[in-house]
């Protein structure tokens, strides 16, 4: 059971289905002395009809595929409804972050919302109303380019906007249907028939009044600044959607840039050429070079080179960090030399001037604190256009803000006539170096792989580009967000500093994007000076007309005249409306604003709980707590959780281009070839995410499917045996507490503490460890001892036999929160067994339709019997020892059956453990599945021939008994109807079968 729990913990599932079968055999010994029943009533003898065997028709293979469907309707499609209308407790609300409506689902999107699933349904077997409002984003570059691909190339230049956002809707709410079918399908329950989407005009209005009150506080700004920018996408990105290449190759070079003459004269140089000396791992930004930035105390020294010797030798002066000297050296021609001539403090360097290699302008040496004397030259180019640094580094020195490139990542007219309309990433490049090197102002060049961000949608490399843009104010927002955050509870508790890092590691959001298929940023431009309309009544008037012109296509359809507000109309300005849409994290983290009317009545967070993968601490979790801090000052969640992602059996990320993607549908209805690819069903599936820790990476695949079914099919088994056995079970044959047996007692002690440490584990979203709970109450207390030793008296004994009515009491309370303990997770196959049981209303007089009508957890702290179970734990240590003496007379045929055994326990009788044994000395019998077993004191025991001993000390109630076992076959014969060796004759029936028979069946029956 370790074994399992370590695997389930480090998320594996394959060794946590490996762990769980391998713990579902009840061992050969119990094999052995078991042997079935079943097989008894096959037997050819006039008492086989006799017994009280298990009847049900509750099959033991699942057919899920085709079961399943009979039972979602009443757990799932009726549950949401009826749980509002009929629970009682206080509101939990999971709020669902909207997957995008972009395609068909995969395994991820099946684990996260089973993972709220699993929630959602155990809050509402605790009694409480669950509000899940599914959520679709429908907006973004996804969705348009996913519609874009269904036209052919030329069609695709030709569309005006409204023609693409009418294909971008029609895509995204075809995904839409098609997506929320296969949730159905996944058995998840919520409010289906009012999802909220994004791209739902009314959405779209209340979004924009987010936007508005982050305007009138402050928080909204324009700006031409750097921004990262998807030359393959056409538009701006935010941090969230980028990737990092970890192999990605670039071009690094040095350059030199030439001093004035009176610059170089100001350092002494000799006559000569002279360069500052650069290193970039850009070269394309060259174009946009406008100064150097040196660090105030670092050394510099001004070098004589000489590259190669006779008449053909070079010679020139560089200026270059003294620490990075000897690295210079290192890239000159073999043969070269070069020397100190001088040495400069940093700061000595400030205003000296050079001529730009690539656009000839003359530009100054300039003081930067980022600048270190570590790698490079110890001198960093300076682009302001095209890298934050660079940016802050040019608005602190009045430098022009220049980004010579187009929105496709192509070379202006700006960068000269040689570079213009090449590609910034390729050719453009390229011919950056090469007019380097026709200038000989390129020292060295080399390849090298690094990791370099790229489009998280086109999977391109991005570049840096000064555009004018449209920003939220994080740097002052991050501070009381983070403040915020120390009233959630964030599961695990490791993604805290994760999310913290990434709020307090940027001071500003780019949220304008240059697409169509987008809410519309509300601004217009006075025509004739460019300067911004953005006021909150200029917005509000754009929000009436959005929720009352059928969305946000009245922005591209309507003048402008209708889109601005009356009083602007008239003001003696002429306006032209913005081109912008909004970022879809915008979009999605405006979603807690659905919740209004939900949780009108919470003043702190509205949502109890956002769960996503971890990839949200860059978007969802972060853009959510970002927009509601601005407008509410809290955070929108309580409660925090994040998973894993999803990965193949050999722990490899899943991706098209390897081929190991899993459609959950697949391994639900199954393939073409079903013994390639069986129907598994869905409850499969959701017991593979409720069985692993999704806190890591959650592998799946064909063989870990392969062992779970196992697993499943061993519940299945163990749910058969108790449902029949409690075939004809009804509220009259309940046994009161006081009255149960010791063992039956013991059982529901061992129940009570089973659905506490499951209680425990769903309280803290630990499901792997609740699913490992029913594992080892499975198959440690039920197949492999309480089923074992039950069989006898439920198959032999008469209808209304105490000790028989004493088990099946037992075995439905048992079967009971057994059921309810799986019901969050196999949510089909818990209704399946209810509907097979019908206990409640056949046992406790209800009339509950879905075992998600009954209370999750119904054992009774009276049942808590830590003296009981001491007593019991005794009494299965000295089981293990007769054990090993039964299985010593079967290895030498002595018997078959372990109900051909007699054994004399022998103990020192005055010890605590003597006592308990003489005490349970009618049990013992049956808790060894033996014919006869008696209780002597140890003393000098001596083995017989045909007897089999076994010797080990006992530990109990804190003493160490000795106990001695000594197993021989039975002198008595076999009753033809229980199988014991009680009877005196042969094929007699022994005393309590004729008593039975006689009582229950008549003499004339048998004849």
């Amino acid at each position: 059971m370790n074994q399992s729990l370590a695997a389930l913990r480090l998320g594996s599932a394959k060794q946590a289905a490996a762990s769980l079968a391998a713990g579902s055999s009840t061992g050969k010994g119990a094999a052995h002395r078991a042997r079935g029943y079943a097989a008894d009533a096959k037997a050819k003898n006039p008492y086989s009809h006799t017994l009280r065997l298990p009847r049900t028709g509750f099959p033991l293979r699942a057919d899920a595929a085709r079961r399943e469907k009979e039972f979602r309707k009443r757990c799932t499609d009726t549950l949401y409804e009826w749980q509002l209308e009929n629970n009682r407790g206080e509101k939990f609300i999971l709020h669902d972050g909207p997957p995008y409506a972009n395609g068909d689902l995969h395994i991820g999107h099946f684990m996260n919302k089973v993972l709220k699933d699993i929630i959602n349904r155990y809050q509402v077997m605790q009694g409480r109303r669950v509000v899940y409002i599914p959520g679709f984003d429908g907006h973004g570059l996804p969705i348009e380019q996913k519609a874009l691909e269904r036209l052919k190339a030329q069609d695709r230049d030709s569309l005006d906007p409204m023609a693409i956002r009418k294909l971008a809707r029609d895509f995204a709410l075809e995904a839409v249907k098609r997506q929320t079918k296969s949730f159905k399908e996944y058995g998840v329950m919520g409010d289906w028939s009012h999802p909220y989407l994004t791209l739902d005009p009314g959405y779209e209005a209340d979004q924009l009044g987010i936007f508005k009150v982050m305007v009138e506080r402050g928080y909204i700004y324009r700006q031409n600044k750097p921004v990262y920018w998807s030359p393959s996408s056409h538009t701006a990105l935010a941090e969230a959607e980028l990737e990092y290449n970890d192999k990605h190759v670039s071009t690094s070079v040095y350059v030199k840039m030439p001093l004035t003459s009176e610059s170089a004269a100001k350092l002494g140089a000799t006559a000569g050429s002279v360069s500052a000396l650069i290193w970039t791992t850009t070269p394309w930004t060259l174009p946009a070079n406008r100064a150097i930035a040196v660090r105030h105390d670092l050394e510099y020294v001004l070098a004589r080179v000489v590259e190669g010797g006779g008449s053909s030798a070079a010679e020139y002066q560089l200026l270059v960090g003294k620490d990075r000297l000897a690295a210079i050296a290192e890239l000159l021609p073999e043969g070269s030399s070069i020397a100190e001539l001088g040495t400069f403090a940093g700061k000595q360097l400030e205003g000296l001037e050079y001529t730009s290699p690539i656009s000839g302008k003359q530009c100054r040496v300039l003081l930067a604190d980022y600048v270190t004397g570590d790698s490079g030259t110890g001198l960093v180019h300076s682009a302001p256009g095209h890298g934050q640094e660079d940016y802050e580094f040019g608005l602190a020195n009045g430098i022009e803000i220049f980004s010579p490139v187009d929105d496709y990542g192509r070379f202006t007219n700006e960068a000269g006539p040689t570079l213009a309309g090449k590609g910034v990433l390729g050719e453009g490049a390229r011919a950056v170096v090469d007019m380097l090197t026709a200038r000989g102002l390129l020292l060295s060049q080399q390849k090298f792989t690094h990791s370099y961000p790229y489009d998280w949608r086109t999977k391109l490399p991005i570049i840096q580009r000064a555009t004018p843009q449209w920003f939220a104010n994080v740097g002052d927002l991050k501070a009381s967000a983070c403040e915020s955050l120390r009233e959630v509870a964030i599961v695990p508790e490791s993604s805290r500093r994760r999310l913290e890092s990434y709020v307090t590691g940027r001071s500003e959001w780019c949220i304008s994007r240059q697409r169509v298929w987008g809410v519309p940023i509300p601004v217009f431009y006075n025509a004739a000076s460019g300067e911004p309309l953005l006021t909150a009544e200029s917005i509000d008037h754009v929000i009436s007309v959005i929720r009352d012109r059928g969305g946000s296509d009245a922005w591209w359809t309507l003048p402008t005249e209708e889109l601005l507000a009356p009083a602007y109309r008239s003001d003696g300005n002429t306006y032209i409306k913005g081109n912008d849409t909004m970022d879809v994290w915008f979009d999605s983290g405006s979603s807690w604003r659905v919740l209004d009317s939900v949780a009108k009545d919470r003043a702190g967070a509205y949502a109890d709980m956002y769960l996503e993968g971890s990839d949200q601490h860059r978007g969802w979790f972060q853009s959510s707590l970002l927009t509601s801090n601005a407008v509410r000052g809290v955070a929108p969640y309580r409660t925090l959780l994040t998973h894993g992602f999803t990965l193949d059996e050999q722990r490899r990320k899943m991706s098209k281009s390897m081929g190991n993607t899993l459609v959950p549908d697949r391994v639900i209805n199954g393939g073409r070839d079903k013994k390639k690819e069986p129907a598994y069903g869905v409850d499969l599936l959701r017991l593979v995410v409720g069985s692993t820790d999704y806190t890591h990476d959650v592998s799946f695949g064909p063989g870990i499917f392969a062992q779970f079914s196992d697993v499943i099919r061993k519940i299945r088994g163990t749910v058969r045996f108790m449902l029949g056995n409690l075939d004809g079970f009804t509220a009259d044959k309940l046994v009161p507490y006081e009255q149960m047996s010791s063992i039956d007692r013991y059982m529901l002690h061992e129940l009570y503490h089973f659905k506490q440490a499951a209680r425990t584990a769903f309280e803290k979203y630990e499901f792997f460890r609740a699913m490992q709970a029913v594992n080892n109450f499975t198959n440690s207390e039920l197949s492999a001892f309480y089923f074992d030793i039950s069989k006898d008296c439920l198959y032999v004994n008469g209808e209304w036999d105490l000790q028989r009515r004493s088990t099946l009491t037992a075995l439905f309370r048992i079967l009971v929160d057994y059921t309810t303990t799986l019901a969050p997770v196999t949510c089909h196959l818990a209704e399946e067994v209810w509907s097979f049981a019908e206990v409640s209303q056949r046992a406790l007089g209800k009339t509950t339709g879905s075992v998600f009508q009954e209370p999750w957890d119904q054992t009774l702290a009276e049942w808590d019997n830590p003296e009981l179970a001491a007593e019991w734990a005794a009494l299965r240590r000295v089981r293990a020892v007769a054990n090993q003496a039964i299985e010593a007379a079967r290895t030498a045929k002595l018997i078959g059956s372990s109900l051909e055994a007699e054994l004399d326990v022998f103990v020192p009788l005055e010890s605590r453990l003597g006592r308990l044994l003489t005490k349970h000395a009618g049990e013992l019998r049956r808790v060894c599945i033996t014919s006869q077993a008696s209780v002597h004191e140890i003393g000098g025991t001596v083995t017989m021939a045909g007897e089999f001993a076994f010797e080990d000390r006992v530990a109990a109630f804190g003493e160490d008994a000795p106990v001695r076992v000594v197993s021989r076959r039975s002198l008595l014969h076999k009753c033809p109807r229980c199988w014991n060796l009680h009877s005196t004759q042969v094929d007699a029936l022994c005393g309590r079968c004729d008593d039975v028979v006689a009582q229950e069946h008549g003499c004339q029956e048998l004849k």
